[in-house]
């Protein structure tokens, strides 16, 4: 029960379990695509919006996975990323849409418009006065 309690606090054991682990891939990595990974992970964290933690981990192995398949080919950074790393970036954020923030401001942002729409639609009629 303690166990429960405190990750409601500090979060879940199993993710950063995760964030361990994902570190020590990266450590494992040869120096280019190490300096590689940590700028596209920088930028997903300023980026990226994604709070949901499981959503963000999940992001960065699949990250790891990337590196380390190109890293095992002899693929050069740059033969990831191509020739504009933002665009990367985001295209690759863009597959992890459901951990962002800002879904929720969107919906609820469509919530108060279908809400005052249906307002408007069953208010009484009112007089038009001069």
């Amino acid at each position: 029960m303690a166990a429960r309690w405190i990750e409601q606090i500090t979060g879940l054991f199993e993710d950063k379990k995760r964030w361990r682990r994902y570190k020590a891939r990266k450590e494992q990595l040869p120096t280019s695509y190490r300096t590689g990974i940590d700028g596209i992970e920088r930028y997903f964290m300023y980026a990226g919006s994604i709070v949901k933690g499981d959503v963000l981990i999940q992001m960065l192995e699949d990250l790891a996975d990337l590196i380390e398949r190109a890293a095992a080919d002899g693929t050069p950074i740059r033969g990831i990323v191509g020739d504009d790393p933002v665009e990367f970036a985001d295209t690759f954020i863009q597959n992890y849409s459901d951990g962002r923030w800002i879904n929720k401001e969107r919906k609820r942002l469509t919530d108060a418009l279908d809400k005052a729409a249906d307002e408007g639609v069953n208010a009484p009629e009112t007089e038009n006065r001069p």
